[in-house]
């Protein structure tokens, strides 16, 4: 059974930094491509980020590009978002999310049906 578990948000000052994790389980991490995205109350659910399975490639849409970084262990089946800066407008509860991309290792991907499964998300609130 696919599991994915988010975990490091909370409340912070603007200007602040916080580091998510989201620990993978019942699959084959390297064979995926994970994401991150976010939704605020009343919006669509947008792209924040996006790393390879292999770990060599990563894409940021412009709204957090220079800000946010994410990265992968594949020994420990986990990826992370580091996220500086933080504004307001990054209040949101944030998903990990996980593509499954076994024959395109560098492969990434920026929209949310591509993904094949989904944590529960873990909330993020930047305060002014």
């Amino acid at each position: 059974q696919v599991q994915l578990v988010e975990s490091g948000g909370g409340l912070v000052q603007a200007g602040g930094s916080l580091r998510l994790s989201c620990a993978a389980s019942g699959v084959t991490f390297s064979n995926y491509a994970m994401g991150w995205f976010r939704q605020a109350p009343g919006e669509e659910r947008e792209f924040v980020a996006a790393v390879s399975g292999s770990g060599d490639r990563t894409t940021y849409p412009d709204s957090v590009k220079g800000r946010f970084t994410i990265s992968r262990d594949n020994a420990k089946n986990t990826v992370y978002l580091q996220m500086n800066s933080l504004k307001p407008e990054d209040t949101a509860v944030y998903y990990c999310a996980a593509d499954y991309r076994p024959t395109i290792p560098s492969g990434v991907r920026m929209v949310a049906e591509a993904y094949d499964y989904w944590g529960q998300g873990t909330h993020v609130s930047v305060s002014s």
